[in-house]
């Protein structure tokens, strides 16, 4: 389970029963029932404004917000968080943008909270320490049992893609002899 390196060894093997009992998807399921609705990078970038207003009045403006397919879990980036130096005239400007994996466009209301909770706070803490954890607390007070809900999602999904290459692969194998 490497969404779940460092959480403690029983609470991983705990998660480990649920999901090779295949019951981890469905709890997930009840837990979270609600889609969202933010499927364009337009909606999306309402969706941050939104939550940043309400929170982060006093940090720099965003410049652009938006899914980005690119981003892979593989390489451990769920969303993303840029701050490039602008020369504008004689004036240094700052631009900000955020991405947020693709894959967040299908999960429940509160994963994508979190994800861009997690982008906002980068606004103010560039770290992931004591400072950055209390900003994503302010912003969504459960926002410690939503990253845990997001690893095990993760891992629920990464499950299943490899069930479905290895269905793929029984079934070419089944092909293979069928042709012989």
């Amino acid at each position: 389970m490497k969404y779940l390196q460092g959480y403690a060894p029983a609470l991983v093997a705990q998660a480990q029963q649920l999901l090779d009992a295949g019951e981890l998807g469905p709890l997930l399921a009840r837990k979270y029932p609600e889609p969202h609705e933010v499927r364009s990078d337009k909606a999306l970038f309402d969706y941050t404004q939104d939550l940043k207003q309400r929170f982060m009045r006093n940090a720099g403006p965003l410049a652009l917000v938006a899914y980005d397919a690119k981003l892979k879990v593989i390489q451990h980036a769920l969303g993303t968080h840029t701050r490039q130096a602008v020369v504008h005239g004689n004036r240094l400007k700052t631009r900000r943008e955020i991405r947020v994996a693709t894959l967040f466009r299908e999960a429940p209301a509160e994963f994508l909270k979190m994800i861009v909770v997690h982008e906002l706070a980068h606004l103010k803490a560039l770290e992931h320490d004591k400072a950055f954890y209390a900003l994503c607390h302010h912003m969504a007070s459960d926002y410690s049992q939503l990253e845990f809900d997001v690893r095990l999602w993760l891992s629920v999904r990464d499950r299943e893609e490899k069930l479905a290459k290895a269905g793929k692969a029984g079934a070419v194998e089944q092909a293979d002899k069928a042709e012989e």
